[in-house]
């Protein structure tokens, strides 16, 4: 006999039912988090789409409902093969070059450099795209309610949107615990998922199917100038469907009438290291997939949650927020400079140490000029390494922002560079040591490229080694230290041979070499010099850290004594007759000068060598020489003088700078300039990822600095973040902000955490005291080793130079003595 269901029954299964509708609908919501790029509209171009990583992996998310595209990457895919590009011929005309610069005649020194020293095998080989996948959904043309975004909390892709009553949901990440690109196909109906799948690629590829659930897609490499590629790649496409069937055909996945479909994507190459490509990628692609397997969805989705968030969540920033924050993210780019909208300096800053965990990874290669996302097989300057500037740049962020781990990447690169540099010096130039010049590749080239205006630059070695010695003064490695102080030491072994007298004061200079891409106005189409103020810089840098590292390891007593020696000989750096910075050996500077490269204010930032408080002449000269350069140009040249700003204490221009880069790169007219695109990507024009890095640096630098032997607390807080906080920055030294609080513009409170243990010294505007512990007024030079400031030599002085006075805010400076693991609280003494 049939039994009607109890009360209790009814009211249990109803009850089961509606959470069961609750979490439905709750899965094809928007995230609430603030911390997201969000639009309204799928990318009709790739600077609109989204990027997703795990620093081997990437793709780009258009977000269309009826052609989804998903551009893929994989760090390995260049063009090319092993090979150097010196040229042998540089060494026999190196003295007649040197004399014909001393003589003053650049031009011709110029043309016998682009004869006998610019490599004429290879420019350096292009970073390559892995193609496209397209996903058809026939009957998607005509949708409503459409949401997309990217949750920088959990590095997932989403797009969102209704066709006929049925709400779609994508979701798309790359994780680095199962190295695979997932896409995942919900819908809130079933048997509602009816789709094609298909590769793409900009060049003939091998495109095959398998087991009616597989696509493959393999390839290999361009060539590029003499060099072959040789590279092979695998692509492979894998379908898992609930419910419906799926089936190949063309060369397509078709999936029909499905309740969900997961794709998984799998990339690899055969490329094993800079010297050898002899791995199997379809074997590499094929065991991904195979590892993936062995979880399930949530399993995975999960475990790159959690591993994303590891670095993530370290640092957190609040400026503020507005109403701005209900604006999609393009329309808040548009509107940044008209609105007060400090939320979006957050997210840009949040941003960018998003794509350094999502561009580089331990044990992979090195963001590149676009991080790893590139939709061309030759793009812009080849998507390589530029190492004048851009590819240090993209590595700023890394120690201060809590993300030490991802600069492994370029300290790996360096200890290549340093093999392959050593065969350059000593063919091109007779000298012992590593040498490279302005730009390298995945084959770690070192001679140099694109001709002598611009590469004719030997200091790419000098400058990475800064990165050598920065990762130590942040990590107090010893055993770290030890094992790339060889490194430092072979690049100044390059210099002390190559360091050549100048006539006219008998300085030791760099000769031949430029001022980065920059020439003076007396001849603006030959930059070739000698003793550029940069180059100065940069030894100076090298030989003082790498005189610390000896001194901390306790070896080359005599090779220190020797670098002194050298040392004392570096020009000066020097105050021309307008009362700049000269950026060469000559009074050649013109206030005109707009260029994007600010070389000779490295001594500025990222350097320490420039002070308002040891150096007051030279940071005028500085200032000076910077507002001469004046503010709007490329992205990446804007987001280094939000760095420069902060060095030189003046959050208000540094703020104004944040507003000219988070400009719109694309203007009424459809024309691209310096600023930020609709996906928040840097525009150089075109992208460059670099700017998304030095923006972040640069923030960081307006909030706390602690390069200049003491740890200063906001010392260029702009008008406009008047109350906020800042957790999880990584100081020198061993020390952690674990939270910084400021009021009405002022610091109110400061928990700081001690790793190392050891004196700090703090720098404040704000009157402090410390709970428990006693603030002492700080005498003399800090006794922390870590920060030591060497000193540098007096500058020359024009005799028509006015210097401008410089005018510095009263500070309060205390130092306080910690133990290893101790946290020193520290608020505002108001009273």
């Amino acid at each position: 006999m049939f039994k009607l269901p109890t009360y209790k029954y009814v009211i249990r299964s109803t009850l089961i039912y509606l959470l069961f509708l609750i979490a439905e609908l709750n899965s094809f919501a928007q995230s609430t988090t603030l911390l997201k790029l969000w639009y309204n509209k799928p990318a009709t171009d790739w600077i609109e789409a989204l990027p997703i990583g795990n620093g081997r992996l990437g793709a780009m998310i258009f977000g269309r409902p009826d052609i989804e595209k998903i551009q893929l990457n994989e760090n390995t895919i260049w063009a090319g093969q092993p090979h150097c590009n010196d040229n042998p011929d540089a060494k026999d005309a190196l003295p007649l070059v040197r004399k014909l610069i001393f003589e003053g005649k650049y031009r011709e020194a110029q043309d016998l450099v682009n004869q006998k020293f610019i490599s004429k095998n290879s420019h350096g080989m292009p970073y390559q795209t892995a193609g496209e996948l397209l996903i058809s959904f026939p009957g998607h043309e005509v949708y409503t309610d459409y949401y997309r975004e990217l949750n920088l909390e959990t590095a997932v892709a989403t797009t969102i949107y209704n066709v006929n009553g049925i709400t779609y949901k994508r979701e798309v990440f790359s994780s680095y615990p199962d190295q695979i690109i997932i896409c995942r196909i919900t819908a809130s109906k079933s048997n509602s998922i009816n789709f094609s799948a298909a590769f793409s690629y900009p060049s003939p590829v091998d495109i095959s199917s398998e087991d009616n659930n597989r696509l493959i897609m393999s390839g290999v490499t361009g060539d590029c100038d003499s060099i072959k590629g040789a590279v092979k790649f695998q692509v492979i496409l894998q379908v898992v469907v609930n419910g419906g069937s799926i089936y190949a055909e063309d060369n397509n996945l078709s999936v029909i009438n499905a309740d969900t479909a997961t794709l998984y994507i799998s990339i690899a190459t055969s490329f094993n290291n800079y010297n050898d490509i002899s791995g199997n990628a379809s074997e590499k692609a094929k065991s991904f997939l195979q590892n993936a397997f062995r979880k399930n969805y949530k399993e995975i989705l999960r475990d790159h949650i959690a591993d994303y968030q590891k670095y993530f969540k370290r640092v957190d920033i609040n400026l503020g927020v507005t109403d701005a924050v209900k604006n999609p993210t393009d329309i808040r780019i548009k509107e940044f400079a008209n609105t007060d909208d400090p939320q979006l300096v957050a997210l840009y800053f949040q941003f960018g140490r998003y794509l350094l965990i999502s561009s580089s990874r331990p044990g992979g290669q090195p963001a590149n000029l676009q991080g790893i996302w590139n939709y061309q097989l030759y793009p812009p300057w080849d998507s390589k390494y530029t190492v004048n500037i851009n590819t240090e740049m993209n590595y700023w962020p890394s120690e201060p922002a809590n993300l030490s781990e991802m600069n492994e990447p370029l300290i790996q690169m360096i200890r290549e560079l340093s093999i392959t540099g050593k065969h350059t010096a000593k063919v091109m130039y007779g000298a012992n040591g590593w040498v490279l010049h302005h730009n390298t590749d995945i084959w770690r080239i070192t001679g140099p490229v694109d001709g002598a205006f611009w590469g004719m630059w030997p200091m790419g070695s000098a400058w990475l080694c800064q990165h050598l010695w920065e990762k130590y003064e942040y990590n107090g490695n010893k055993e770290y230290l030890k094992s790339v102080y060889p490194v430092m030491k072979s690049a100044v072994e390059f210099y002390l041979d190559f360091l050549i007298e100048e006539p006219e004061h008998g300085w030791l200079v760099v000769c031949p070499s430029i001022s980065p891409e920059n020439a003076p106005s007396i001849h603006p189409k030959v930059s070739i010099a000698a003793g550029t103020t940069m180059d100065n810089q940069l030894l100076f840098d090298l030989f003082t850290k790498t005189i610390r590292a000896a001194e901390i390891l306790n070896v080359d007593k005599q090779f220190r004594k020797k670098i002194k020696n050298i040392l004392d000989r570096l020009p000066p750096m020097q105050i021309g007759s307008w009362g700049q910075l000269q950026e060469w050996m000559q009074d050649w500077d013109n206030p005109g000068d707009k260029h994007r490269h600010v070389s000779h204010l490295y001594g500025l930032f990222p350097s320490n060598q420039i002070s308002p408080y040891s150096t007051p002449e030279l940071f005028s000269a500085a200032k000076t020489s910077l507002i001469a350069r004046g503010d709007e140009s490329t992205g990446w040249s804007m987001g280094w003088k939000i760095n420069l700003w902060a060095r030189l204490l003046d959050g208000n221009h540094a703020f104004k700078l944040i507003k000219d880069q988070l400009s719109p790169a694309i203007l009424p007219d459809g024309k691209h300039k310096g600023g930020t695109y609709p996906n928040m990507f840097d525009s150089h024009p075109p992208f460059q990822i670099d700017g998304n890095f030095g923006f972040t640096s640069g923030v960081i630098e307006m909030l706390v600095q602690s390069h200049d032997g003491f740890v200063f607390l906001l010392p260029a807080l702009p008008d406009n973040w008047n109350d906020g906080f800042i957790k999880g920055i990584r100081l020198r030294g061993g020390f952690e902000i674990e939270l910084m609080e400021w009021k009405n513009g002022e610091l109110s409170r400061l928990i700081l955490k001690s790793n190392f243990g050891g004196n700090c010294r703090i720098r404040s505007y704000s009157k402090l005291k410390a709970e428990g512990k006693i603030l002492h007024k700080a005498t003399g030079e800090n006794k922390n080793p870590f920060y030591f400031t060497p000193q540098v030599k007096q500058p020359l002085i024009s005799n028509q130079a006015e210097i401008k006075n410089i005018s510095l805010k009263n500070t309060f400076v205390y130092d306080i003595e910690t133990k290893p693991g101790e946290k020193i609280i520290v608020v505002n003494d108001n009273n």
